[in-house]
């Protein structure tokens, strides 16, 4: 596993993971743009250019259980009080090994930058290229640590049709290298589709969003 924020989503798509030992790691961001928190099992990682010593300190002041601490809403208040970002969501973190071959289904590249998916999706990665097909939209783009992530839509007529699975899956073919996907917990429909693609989840995350 690496020092390195980089180093240990590597490590994680290839599934060798911080030891389960109770303990934080604390790294500096990759970007200006990145903070939050990973949580894995048993072990949290604090991505921030903050003090470290400030990070444990606030810490050791959240009653809790040790191990819920990093991602219990009064830390994640002081850190991003301490930053001045916002948080949406706790998000799970899936991951999945690349496919060889073509994609599943059709896809369209688009260029439009003033697409709705690609405007979001620039405001929490790089490099953003966005692809449709009938009844779908599939988006990837650099985001925390330069991973390779993915998000999917699909039009609420054609839903339980397989489309989200069939995009998910498509996105492992565009690439040479892991590809990850952040989905809310209560998103049950695309935490399906996700993992019947083969995507594994791997922990949770807490992206600290800039002001």
């Amino acid at each position: 596993m690496g020092d390195t924020l980089r180093g240990i989503l590597e490590a994680a798509a290839r599934g060798v993971f911080p030891p389960p030992d109770g303990s934080t790691t604390v790294v500096r961001q990759h970007s200006p743009r990145d903070a939050g928190v990973l949580a894995f099992t048993a072990h949290s990682v604090v991505f921030t250019d903050e003090d470290e010593e400030w990070v444990r300190e606030t810490l050791t002041r959240v009653e809790c259980d040790v191990l819920a601490a990093t991602m219990n809403p009064r830390f994640l208040t002081a850190l991003m009080e301490r930053t001045g970002r916002s948080n949406d969501t706790i998000d799970l973190m899936n991951v999945a090994a690349p496919l060889s071959g073509e994609p599943p289904l059709a896809l369209t590249e688009i260029g439009d930058p003033d697409h709705p998916r690609v405007i979001s999706s620039r405001k929490r990665r790089d490099d953003v290229r966005v692809w449709t097909t009938e009844g779908g939209v599939l988006v990837l783009g650099r985001g925390i640590a330069g991973r390779l992530e993915v998000a999917v839509e699909v039009d609420e007529d054609v839903r339980h049709r397989g489309l989200g699975r069939r995009l998910a899956t498509a996105a492992r073919h565009l690439g040479d290298e892991p590809v990850w996907a952040q989905v809310a917990p209560g998103n049950a429909r695309s935490l399906r589709a996700f993992q019947a693609a083969g995507y594994r989840p791997v922990g949770a995350e807490a992206l600290l969003i800039a002001r």
